[in-house]
């Protein structure tokens, strides 16, 4: 499995703490940052399927999987990390931004002091971490 950008960490981070995540027994609904789009994200044992363009076209996670991930306690979610990313507008910030997804992140945590923004990147980096050993396999498939 590809990896995917760092920046798609937050990204989930945003969808899980705006509630824009519904998790059910064997699938889930991600609504995009803006509301225009829902992401399908569905599971069997270790193998995942979305829509999202990340996790469809580029073969890595996106982060509608990532924020499942995170909800099902496969990987590591910092309420207190994610609270930096709430009501973010990844969609029209990453347009803004030319797809420079590091931008974008910086641009959010350009506030925050030095040591705050150290402690919240490397939380991204310990989930980046975590998303290099997980083992799961993304499927094309729509029907697992």
């Amino acid at each position: 499995m590809k990896m995917p950008p760092i920046e798609k960490i937050p990204e989930a981070y945003t969808a899980i703490i705006d509630s824009r995540v519904e998790i059910f027994d064997d699938h889930a609904k991600v609504k995009s940052s803006n509301g225009e789009k829902e992401y399908s994200i569905k599971w069997k044992d270790d193998v995942y399927y979305s829509n999202d363009n990340s996790t469809y076209w580029q073969g890595y996670v996106g982060y509608p999987v990532i924020a499942v991930l995170m909800s099902q306690g496969k990987l590591t979610f910092n309420e207190d990390i994610a609270a930096y990313f709430k009501n973010v507008n990844w969609n029209e910030l990453n347009k803004i931004n030319k797809r420079d997804y590091e931008k974008s992140v910086n641009d959010i945590l350009c506030g925050v002091g030095e040591d705050e923004k150290e402690k919240v990147m490397a939380e991204i980096k310990k989930v980046f971490d975590e998303i290099k050993n997980l083992k799961i396999t993304l499927s094309r498939k729509k029907d697992l």
